[in-house]
């Protein structure tokens, strides 16, 4: 988490320049609904409806305005765990702090990401998001090892240059946000994975990863033509130019970045592991990225006394680094506390990601109720960091949530940040 405060700390001056811009601009017992036994003793579905056969209740969660308007509605007549079906698949959905990280982290092991094939297909099977288990754990400990404060620590100038350089670009120019938040991110993402060595690779990586994002949620038929077509070939250039990153690297220092960990000695992953992780990687990295960038363009725009205490935050370091000459340090990241409360509140309000699937790999109980084996279960982030128990007055911007003097237990627990 830390490393990601970072990448954010390091884009403010970017985004500051966007918010004084806008700111002047101005199936079976499923289907049936019963209960279940686990461990011999029976026990009750979560609460909730099914809707119609086949159908469930999708046409409802689409004739809402807001899929979140849809769970909200659910969750406050059923509470926090209740069960629905959607999309063809019967769910059991979660809105707790404590049943979210009981899907996700303490009992990680009885829950399975699932993803439709072509999507692994795109991306590659042995992919972080694709596993569980120990292999799962495993592939955690080296991306967390490659993103600890220890390992990007050095990579703090070369992340303030890719911003600045950005920043030069917009001269006079009327600019897209998010794809420029975007087009950052790539760059930051390629960065960390590939570290500077690689950097002649860099355009090929990027168009071919461009190539292959806009095939991601295209019609899987794979004929000339298609954009899935063009994404597959694309993802097959990528893992060749992996590949030979790969054999180059192995002729010199691992250095600490992303490859390096995945290349480190006895937890050394295989060729194929390594191109699939690395292209899931900046895939996940990406987008979520930069929609938490141009949300904070946003409420900074919105909020201009908190636009204030960030620009004063800021130009106080720049002042300094003027007079030393020095570039950026991590040093200077860990002074920016004002920055880390936006960051923090524009990840709970705007709430990037609203869901994510699982699915249960055996009858799991919780709460007294069956959670059954194959059922979906869907862990609601956006209905958490918006529950007024949790966060009073959810939907207003106010980075002093965060203020380690007042800070509660309860924010803390109830910001779910998975890595």
């Amino acid at each position: 988490m830390a490393a990601f405060i970072l990448f954010l700390c390091l884009l403010v001056p970017l985004v500051l320049a966007c918010a004084v811009r806008a700111r002047k601009g101005a199936a079976g017992r499923a289907s049936s609904g019963g209960g279940g036994k686990k461990g011999g003793t029976s026990l009750p579905l979560p609460p909730g409806s099914m809707g119609w056969p086949y159908v469930g209740e999708t046409t409802q969660l689409y004739s809402s305005k807001n899929p979140n308007v849809f769970f909200a509605r659910k969750r406050n007549k059923y509470g926090p765990i209740f069960k629905t079906h959607i999309l063809g698949c019967p769910c059991v959905m979660v809105s707790s702090p404590e049943a979210a990280k009981f899907v996700l982290v303490t009992q990680a092991h009885l829950f399975k990401p699932t993803f439709p094939a072509s999507k692994e297909r795109m991306l590659g099977p042995q992919a972080i998001f694709f596993q569980q288990g120990d292999y799962h754990a495993h592939l955690r400990r080296l991306v967390s090892r490659a993103f600890s404060p220890e390992a990007i620590r050095g990579s703090v100038p070369a992340i303030e240059a890719i911003a600045l350089r950005s920043l030069g670009s917009w001269e006079d120019l009327q600019v897209n946000t998010f794809q420029e938040m975007k087009t950052y991110a790539l760059n930051v993402a390629l960065l960390s994975i590939f570290g500077e060595e690689e950097m002649q690779y860099i355009e090929e990586l990027k168009q071919c990863y461009l190539t292959l994002e806009k095939g991601y949620n295209s019609m899987p038929v794979n004929l000339p033509g298609t954009l899935f077509h063009k994404a597959m070939k694309a993802r097959k250039r990528l893992g060749a130019i992996v590949a030979h990153i790969i054999s180059a690297r192995r002729e010199r220092e691992r250095g600490s970045d992303l490859l390096g960990s995945f290349m480190d000695g006895r937890e050394a992953l295989t060729d194929d592991q390594i191109a699939d992780n690395a292209i899931g990687v900046i895939f996940a990295a990406r987008d979520t990225t930069a929609s938490v960038l141009t949300w904070m363009v946003k409420f900074l725009g919105d909020n201009p006394a908190v636009l204030k205490a960030v620009t004063e935050e800021h130009a106080e370091i720049a002042r300094e680094k003027a007079l030393s000459g020095e570039p950026l340090s991590w040093a200077d990241t860990r002074r920016m506390r004002m920055t880390g409360r936006v960051i923090q509140e524009t990840m709970r309000v705007a709430s990037i990601l609203s869901f994510t699937f699982r699915e249960a790999v055996e009858d799991v109980e919780y709460q007294g109720y069956l959670i059954p084996k194959g059922w979906k279960v869907l862990p609601l982030f956006r209905n958490i960091h918006h529950n007024p128990d949790h966060f009073p007055s959810p939907e207003k911007f106010d980075p002093s949530r965060f203020e380690v003097s007042i800070i509660t237990a309860l924010c803390l627990t109830s910001l779910l940040r998975f890595d």
